[in-house]
């Protein structure tokens, strides 16, 4: 079996996704400045991206605004891009979300990633909340949100449009942040491959979207964004310098998860309750039920990593770790990137 010492550098770029789940026994603010330490790590050990997601209304999340934490992690990186995974599009204005991502695309060129989403990130009691209009639910037209989106980030709308002169008025021109689509469906490849947008498909939600990311590829529109498809998958993953610290340190959002499924949301236990719990509900099956995670050590981990990548034809890997302790977080993003043989990026720095 390889070791880690006899890992070679691989083309696949790995990325981080950060969920700043919080732990039983802390708090927000200590779980977003463990997103923010987080990031540091990641940018010094060459990892690509460094993406936050929005969630909304629950105790166990910290992570409700990407937009106001990619800004504070852009200045504690270095070169690392920032960016959202993602924004939730159909709560905001397209306009406020473009003028602020050209606000950090203006601080940070060549750093800030605008990825969007269609679902809502809570339960439905909590997006009516989010509404400023709340006499009747929202309308449901992501498309036309999207579309509307890109022009103002592009510099164009269509002619004819009521706000088409807002598109030459983004604070941070020229600069501009890299639009990409999130998905876990379908139809979210469908409006990818039309639009000619780069794709993120979330395995970690639905790991049954090979097909999916085939169906991006053949509906690419190829020049009217990019000149190729561009795929990124985002996988649950879990490495120790053991299967039995991999598995112990999965548990705790296993049992989160299958609780927040239930309709009763935790913050996420320490690994010995949460086998504990697994055991009672006699859930010895090595997956999440429904789901898809990855976890053993770093050479076990890194082929299978590689596998899916190589199965969903993508490119690069965001990884997803939802872990108790941030220093086992921490240490399993050090392993992975010792077992890919990242380039750290203090030393490419020099090295330039």
């Amino acid at each position: 079996m390889t070791t880690v010492e006899e890992a070679v550098s691989s083309d696949l770029r790995l990325s981080v996704l950060d969920q700043s789940m919080i732990s039983e026994g802390s708090t927000g603010p200590e779980t977003l400045r463990n997103t923010l330490d987080l990031a540091r790590l990641a940018d010094e050990l060459g990892y690509h991206r460094y993406w936050v997601s929005e969630h909304h209304g629950g105790r166990f999340v910290a992570g409700a605004s990407p937009e106001a934490l990619i800004g504070p992690i852009a200045s504690v990186t270095s070169g690392i891009r920032v960016g959202s995974g993602g924004v939730m599009l159909p709560h905001y204005s397209p306009f406020k979300v473009a003028e602020t991502f050209s606000v950090l695309a203006g601080i940070f060129p060549g750093r800030i990633d605008l990825a969007v989403g269609r679902a809502a990130g809570t339960d439905q009691l909590t997006t009516f909340a989010l509404q400023r209009d709340r006499r009747q639910a929202g309308p449901d037209d992501f498309p036309q949100q999207l579309a509307e989106l890109l022009g103002y980030i592009e510099g164009a709308q269509p002619e004819g449009f009521p706000f088409a002169h807002l598109a030459s008025a983004m604070p941070g021109q020229p600069e501009a942040p890299v639009p990409w689509l999130l998905g876990s469906s379908p139809q979210s490849a469908i409006w990818a491959g039309e639009l000619g947008l780069p794709y993120a498909f979330a395995d970690f939600i639905n790991p049954g979207g090979v097909d999916f990311a085939g169906l991006y590829r053949e509906r690419f529109t190829t020049g009217l964004r990019e000149q190729a498809p561009r795929t990124i998958v985002a996988l649950t993953v879990f490495c120790a310098d053991s299967d039995e610290e991999a598995r112990a340190m999965a548990a705790s959002s296993r049992m989160a998860f299958s609780l927040l499924r239930a309709g009763t949301p935790i913050q996420l236990p320490p690994p010995a309750k949460a086998l504990r719990f697994l055991e009672d509900r006699g859930d010895t099956s090595p997956q999440p039920r429904g789901r898809r995670a990855i976890y053993g050590t770093p050479p076990t981990v890194r082929l299978e990593i590689e596998r899916l990548a190589d199965i969903y034809g993508a490119e690069e890997v965001v990884v997803v770790t939802v872990a108790y302790d941030h220093e086992a977080r921490r240490h399993s993003y050090e392993l992975l990137a010792e077992a890919f043989a990242l380039t750290p990026r203090v030393a490419r720095a020099e090295a330039a």
